[in-house]
């Protein structure tokens, strides 16, 4: 294609291109017209406690490496938990698996810690989330108030928006 082709090509699409919408309602059908997602402040509240309680049953029971063993569950003086002290046992008496053995020890631990901060993350922030909607959910129904206290009525309402 020579250049006065491509120039003459770029304005003829340019020229097609108009563009243009408009909104008036939302259609009634699939996907419009009703709510798809509906989330209560009380579910917000039971999705971050359930991440809370999975958090502490992970940090208590997924701990091979025994990081945060405490006495009692299979750590040594020197705080490495029963599967560490088998690979570093298996890897004196010359095996090759215990080498294999603490790889494996510290790719599971660094998977279970990033599930434990996506656990603590979740819970924080559906804490947060629940706290920061209830504020504005009063902050709402107080700027909809008259100066006698009665609700706002609809036709009000729609005024602001226009």
């Amino acid at each position: 294609m020579v250049w006065d082709e491509w120039e003459k090509a770029k304005v003829d699409v340019a020229g097609e291109r108009q563009v243009s919408m408009r909104l008036n309602q939302v259609t009634s059908g699939p996907g419009g017209g009703q709510a798809d997602l509906v989330v209560h402040q009380d579910d917000l509240g039971e999705v971050g406690h359930e991440a809370f309680l999975l958090h502490g049953q992970l940090q208590k029971q997924a701990d091979i490496a025994g990081a945060g063993a405490g006495a009692g569950a299979g750590a040594d003086g020197s705080g490495s938990g029963s599967t560490m002290q088998a690979a570093a046992s298996l890897k004196t008496a010359g095996f090759s698996l215990g080498g294999e053995l603490e790889t494996t020890v510290s790719v599971w631990t660094s998977q279970v810690k990033t599930v434990l901060q996506a656990c603590a993350h979740i819970s924080n922030h559906l804490d947060y989330s629940k706290k920061a909607h209830a504020a504005d959910d009063e902050a709402i129904a107080a700027s909809l108030r008259n100066r006698d206290g009665a609700a706002v009525s609809v036709s009000r309402i729609d005024e602001y928006l226009k």
